[in-house]
Order: structure tokens, then sequence, then C-alpha cells
């Protein structure tokens, strides 16, 4: 008659997932993008230790779409120039590190793209969406990762 608890938690969370992507602003969905890419990472990592290769696979296939399709397909090259040749480059380098770390079955590769992706992330949150902070922390994002 009715589904289980789980169900039942999973839709809710589905709903609460969809109203904050609604909600959100672009540059929170971003961040969501990041978040999402590191918990997929994350689940790949535990998966990856616990011998459980199914699950691993998903959870960087994952990874990867999310990386490719909502990350890189976000980027503005025409208005974000080099920082966004920069970044194109750099989440074509963790897709390709990704798909290695796969097939070899090494957790070192999964740890070096999750602490890049954490490194952008905490840059962007740095961006933030007021003009007055963009100037400055968009410099220093071009800063850190222009030799990437």
């Amino acid at each position: 008659m009715f589904g289980s608890r789980q169900t039942g938690v999973n839709a809710y969370a589905k709903v609460g997932m969809e109203t904050g992507v609604v909600a959100a602003s672009p540059h929170k969905l971003i961040v969501m993008l990041f978040d999402g890419a590191l918990v997929s990472i994350s689940n790949a990592l535990t998966n990856m230790r616990a011998g459980n290769i199914g699950e691993k696979g998903k959870a960087i296939s994952k990874a990867i779409m999310i990386i490719d399709s909502g990350l890189r397909a976000a980027l503005d090259k025409k208005v974000g120039g080099e920082i966004a040749e920069g970044l194109d480059a750099l989440y074509e380098y963790m897709s390709g590190r990704l798909l290695t770390a796969n097939l070899k079955n090494d957790p070192a590769m999964l740890e070096e793209v999750q602490r890049l992706l954490t490194e952008l992330r905490d840059a962007w949150n740095q961006i933030g969406d007021t003009p007055a902070v963009k100037a400055p922390a968009t410099a220093a994002l071009n800063n850190k990762y222009a030799s990437a």
C-alpha cells in the first residue's frame, strides 16, 4: 500500500534537491556541481576499498558526468578567456584521471581529483555572488590555476 520508509526519504531528498536547484543562483549551482562530484568520488573511494566494483564504477561515472556535462559545459570560453581555458583543461585532466583510477583501481588518483575539486570549490565559494567580491576572487583564482 505504502512505499518503504527509504523510498519516502529518497523522494523527500529529491524534492529538496529539485527545490534547491530551482531556487539557486548560477553561483550556487556551480557549488552544487562541485559538491555532487565530491560526494560521488567519496562514494567511489568507499566502494573501491570495499571491493564493490560495480558501485565504484557507477560513482566514478557519475563524477565524470558531473565534471564533463556540468562543470565543463558551464564554462564560457568567450567571456572567461584564459581562466575558462585553464579550467577546461583541468576538468579534462580530472575526467581522465577518474577513468584511469577506475581502470587501475587506484584510490590515489581519486584522492588527487578530490583535492583538486575541493580547492576549486573553495576558491569558487570565495568569489560569492556580490560584484564587489568577484574581481579580487577571480584574480586569485586566475593566479592559482593559470599554470594548471
